[in-house]
């Protein structure tokens, strides 16, 4: 049994730790750093960094800030934002980042999944996907959720695996910062269409949300942000809460 994961997520805009609710109204979480040193020293198991306005704005991740970061931590360390090219990444990694997160421009070039993975490997290369129920049918999103597309979630994640990703990262756009729980049927449909690890992101509020994600979502990993970032949930309280429940997690 696969020890299930716990990953705060910082959603970064103009240097700072901003959140949202459905990828809108975004306001001031904190700064990254010290964010990222607490939840090093809280137990996470890994640290999501994600400069949630590059694409829209046209510019490649802070380099600077992901320095910083990765240099106050002790666990993998994952950054997306902004990277379109083997280039880009070469960088981050450089930089103190572990993997990298590619979403917008992986859908734009899908070639650049496969020059990614044969560069670096694949477990460099998560393929994050942000999608939305659109009249029954879960549609992928570019640029932070403001691009809709006719892609569908499940095929574009089975290609993304074929193409050399080594783990799938979905936010539902539905269910993103309302804290109401995970989208739990999507993800279990997610999990049995491909053979790479699913993090679950979007609508973490409670510690039972953490548990169904893992027992009926069936995910790898859940990754949230507004939860840890406002102190509502602590990461080391949860993972005894986890673990009550017989969740496998490291402590």
């Amino acid at each position: 049994m696969l020890t299930k994961r716990i990953i705060p997520c910082l959603d970064i805009k103009n240097g700072r730790t901003v959140k949202g609710v459905n990828f809108i109204n975004l306001k001031d979480a904190g700064d990254p750093v010290e964010l990222a040193t607490k939840y090093a020293g809280n137990g996470a198991d890994e640290l999501v960094f994600l400069d949630i306005s590059a694409t829209e704005e046209r510019r490649k991740t802070l380099i600077p800030l992901v320095k910083k970061v990765a240099q106050t931590i002790n666990i993998p360390f994952t950054v997306g934002g902004g990277i379109s090219s083997v280039e880009d990444v070469r960088l981050l990694l450089q930089n103190g980042a572990d993997k990298v997160s590619v979403n917008s421009a992986a859908v734009k070039n899908p070639q650049l999944i496969n020059d990614l993975a044969r560069e670096f490997g694949s477990q460099c290369v998560v393929v994050a996907i942000d999608a939305k129920m659109v009249e029954n049918q879960w549609k992928v999103h570019l640029a932070g959720g403001k691009e809709p597309t006719d892609l569908d979630l499940f095929d574009w994640a089975k290609e993304a695996e074929e193409r050399g990703a080594g783990e799938i990262l979905f936010t539902s756009m539905n269910n993103d910062g309302t804290q109401n729980g995970f989208a739990n049927e999507a993800l279990a449909k997610l999990v049995s269409v491909v053979n790479i690890p699913v993090i679950a992101s979007g609508g973490a509020g409670s510690k039972q949300d953490f548990a169904d994600v893992f027992n009926y979502g069936n995910a790898d990993a859940a990754l949230a942000a507004s939860v840890f970032h406002f102190e509502q949930i602590q990461i080391p309280e949860l993972k005894q809460f986890l673990k009550q429940q017989n969740i496998t997690i490291r402590l």
